[in-house]
């Protein structure tokens, strides 16, 4: 394994990533020719991907499944340095593989959540935790993104946490995604950590303006699914005082899909505007968008002028 010290020349992910979402087949099975079709236009309207996020039902993948699917994204010629991989599990030893993996795949950094299961975990178990898997791997070029999101699992990522493992790995772990929706925890995380080259994420573009203009790194937001060109077009502007027009449409289509359950809703209008009906399979135990609130949906959607441009059968 390559040294912990040994020199690092990889430039830190920055800007708009998108936790893709994951097309199944009517028996469940990955579709991995949508899958690769949707991450392709994604990186070409300049946003990355944080395969096997949340919105990736990323608890719905097996282990196996999610090794040959990163390896399929290579593969097919994807950039692993747009990818931040999501590979925090309850084990810790698939997390140490799925990292490694992702590491030797050359992908810009690792999404990971903390081990989920046992609540209320001390801040030294969940230290232990982190502390093995970058042990395990102990590889220069690993970069570790701490995703916060205690709404799922129950277990928050402190500024304590962040704190002792910034100071036992500086350049290792090198930020987080910040799902919580609290913007005090996330402008807390900005600019205690920020100055010392730990970036940050917020899960929302709604939350993006405030976070670039104190340090932050971009957003990973759901909506760039839909919508990535138009996030990335924000976050060019933002970071370079350039004037825009796609706030107020971002905001829009963020709103209009947080009314409904996101991940059924992103997967049905995929389908509608593709013309594939299986990109609106889920995995159980989620369900499937109803034909009714889909339909509301995509008249909601067409009031705003909303289009997935690129994007169709």
């Amino acid at each position: 394994m390559t040294s912990l010290l040994a020199a690092d020349t990889q430039q830190p992910i920055r800007g708009v990533l998108a936790p893709v979402v994951t097309p199944f087949r009517y028996d469940l099975e990955i579709d991995t020719s949508a899958f690769i079709e949707h991450c392709k236009w994604i990186v070409d309207a300049g946003a990355g991907l944080a395969v096997f996020g949340t919105n990736s039902e990323a608890a719905s993948l097996s282990f196996a499944e999610r090794i040959a699917l990163l390896d399929t994204l290579i593969d097919a010629g994807l950039p692993a340095a747009k990818m931040m991989p999501g590979t925090g599990t309850a084990s810790l030893k698939e997390t140490v593989e799925l990292t490694r993996h992702a590491v030797n795949a050359g992908a810009a950094g690792v999404l990971m959540l903390p081990p989920y299961y046992f609540k209320n975990p001390s801040e030294n178990g969940l230290f232990d935790y982190f502390s093995r898997v970058i042990d395990s791997v102990s590889d220069s070029r690993l970069k570790v993104y701490l995703y916060h999101i205690p709404q799922f699992t129950q277990i928050p990522i402190t500024l304590a946490l962040i704190e002792r493992l910034v100071k036992r790995y500086p350049g290792v772990v090198r930020g987080a995604k910040d799902s919580s929706g609290d913007w005090a925890n996330t402008e807390a995380m900005i600019r205690t950590f920020g100055r010392n080259g730990f970036d940050v994420f917020p899960a929302s573009e709604a939350l993006m303006a405030k976070a670039v203009a104190i340090g932050g790194a971009g957003c990973i937001s759901a909506t760039a699914n839909m919508y990535p060109r138009g996030l990335t077009e924000l976050y060019d502007a933002l970071t370079s005082g350039k004037p825009t027009t796609t706030s107020s449409t971002a905001l829009a289509v963020r709103d209009i899909f947080m009314s409904v359950p996101m991940i059924p809703a992103m997967k049905y209008v995929i389908s509608k505007v593709t013309r594939q009906p299986a990109w609106s399979v889920v995995r159980p135990p989620l369900t499937a968008l109803p034909e009714e609130l889909g339909a509301d949906l995509l008249r909601r959607l067409e009031d705003i002028r909303f289009a997935m441009h690129g994007r169709s059968a």
